[in-house]
This record gives structure tokens, C-alpha cells and sequence, in this order.
């Protein structure tokens, strides 16, 4: 092969190179790891059934990926393309809390539906944080809902916020999702002794 043959397909292989494009990332679902089993009530707070809505969730919270802040005070929000949930949260919340208040034998049904001609308790979520945020001490999950509980006349008989702040073991995202799952069971269990409370019982 000629000097000049040789460095004329050199550079052509160089190009196709250079031209391929990158790898891309396979995309991650993620979950909440399993909760702790929740101390069961004596008794169940209510004759009711109580039925757990689906969390409403607002703009960038109503996506599947995982979100994270772009500054420390969690003043800009950006999604993540390759981190994904396997539920949008707004749906696996719903589940978590239904389980949570099921193990704990708040009422003899609890249940994530119900016809509207039921007499029931209602609670209603909506996500107001659920994010992972930078800070200097390391990675910090963020999670905050406001809570609803209602009978059938609509009347609110709890609207209270919950907000609680979990600091990662480390900067990986499976230590992220510890944090999350640590972060949402503190928020619940605040919202689930406000429940007792309000139904007068003792957990």
C-alpha cells in the first residue's frame, strides 16, 4: 500500500469515527424500596371504609422521570432522560399509602377505589416536592404532599401538609432511592398519627 493510499484511509477511518455518534444510556426504572411493616392499631379507627386516592400531581411532578434540583434551594427543577420511575408518582404513592394504612388496620377496607355511592373516608394527596437536590453536604431528597381527608358531604376533616427532607448515604441513585423511601414513610407515618388523632384513637 502506496504512503499516500495508507494515509488516505487512516484519515477516512479517523472521520467514520469521529462521525458515530455517542453511546446512548439504557434507561433505569426505579422504585421505592419495601417499607417497614407499620405497628398495627389495636383497633381500626374508623367503621368506614377508607378509600386512598390517586396523588394529584402538577406539571413537572406529573412525569415518570426522576426529577432533580439545578440549585441548592430547589428553585429550578430539571428531569432526568434515563432515570425513570416504573410507576408516575402520583400512582405508586397511592399504592404505598393504601398498603401502609391497610397493614396498620386503620379501617376493615382500605381500598384505592371505590363507588361514589359508598360512605367512605377519602383521603386525597397531592405532591407539592419529590425530588433529589445537590446540596453541600451531599445529596438531599425532598418530598413534601398536602393531605386531605374527607366525607362523602366533601366537608375537609384534615388538610395538613407534610414535608420531610432525607439525606442520601451517597451520591449514587440506589442510595437516592433509600433516601426516598426513608422521606415518604416519615411523611406518612406524620399523616397517619394525625388520622389517629383526629378518629381519637391510640396507635
Amino acid at each position: 500500500m502506496t504512503r499516500l493510499r495508507f494515509a488516505t484511509v487512516t484519515m477516512a477511518a479517523l472521520l467514520l469515527v469521529a462521525c458515530s455518534p455517542p453511546t446512548v444510556p439504557d434507561v433505569t426504572y426505579y422504585r421505592l424500596p419495601p417499607a417497614a411493616p407499620p405497628q398495627r392499631l389495636q383497633q381500626p379507627l374508623s367503621i368506614l371504609p377508607i378509600e386512598v386516592g390517586t396523588f394529584r400531581s402538577e406539571g413537572v411532578y406529573a412525569e415518570q422521570s426522576v426529577l432533580y434540583a439545578a440549585t441548592p434551594d430547589a428553585g429550578a427543577l430539571r428531569a432526568y432522560h434515563y432515570q425513570l420511575w416504573t410507576d408516575p408518582p402520583a400512582r405508586g404513592l397511592q399504592e404505598r399509602l393504601t398498603n401502609r394504612l391497610r397493614e396498620a388496620g386503620v379501617s376493615t377496607l382500605v381500598t384505592d377505589r371505590l363507588p361514589a355511592s359508598v360512605q367512605a373516608l377519602r383521603i386525597k394527596g397531592r405532591i407539592l416536592h419529590y425530588e433529589r437536590v445537590q446540596q453541600a453536604q451531599g445529596i438531599v431528597v425532598q418530598v413534601a404532599f398536602e393531605m386531605r381527608v374527607e366525607q362523602d358531604s366533601g366537608e375537609p376533616l384534615l388538610e395538613q401538609n407534610y414535608e420531610v427532607q432525607e439525606t442520601a448515604a451517597n451520591e449514587s441513585m440506589s442510595a437516592t432511592m433509600t433516601a426516598f423511601g426513608a422521606a415518604v414513610d416519615a411523611a406518612f407515618a406524620k399523616f397517619q398519627s394525625d388520622l389517629v388523632a383526629l378518629a381519637g384513637g391510640k396507635s
